[in-house]
């Protein structure tokens, strides 16, 4: 059976997910505290509506949104756009960053 990804952040699976409901793991948080889905760079972004539309078609509830966290070290917005090194590159030309 191939490896199908609901999470590619936090390399969950289709099969993770289906066992933690097998569990008893029966809404969305509950799984996403299980699998680690959502948790990942981009926080669920890419993956809650895959898992939330999953996890309502087995049955479970997906009606209520998950716990998103803030970065565990705080970051710069310019790190996260990727603009980090264009403004230190500017800045060690003596050009003020924009």
């Amino acid at each position: 059976m191939p490896k199908v990804l609901v999470c590619r952040c936090e390399d969950v699976t289709l099969h993770e997910l289906e066992e933690a409901m097998a569990r008893g793991h029966r809404d969305l948080e509950s799984v996403k505290r299980y699998t680690g889905f959502g948790t990942g760079f981009c926080q669920g972004k890419q993956c809650l509506a895959t898992c939330a539309r999953l996890v309502a078609a087995r049955g479970g509830d997906a009606s209520a949104p998950f716990t998103s966290r803030p970065p565990y070290h705080p970051a710069r917005l310019g790190d996260l756009a990727g603009l980090a090194n264009a403004v230190d590159d500017e800045e060690r030309a003596g050009r003020p960053p924009h």
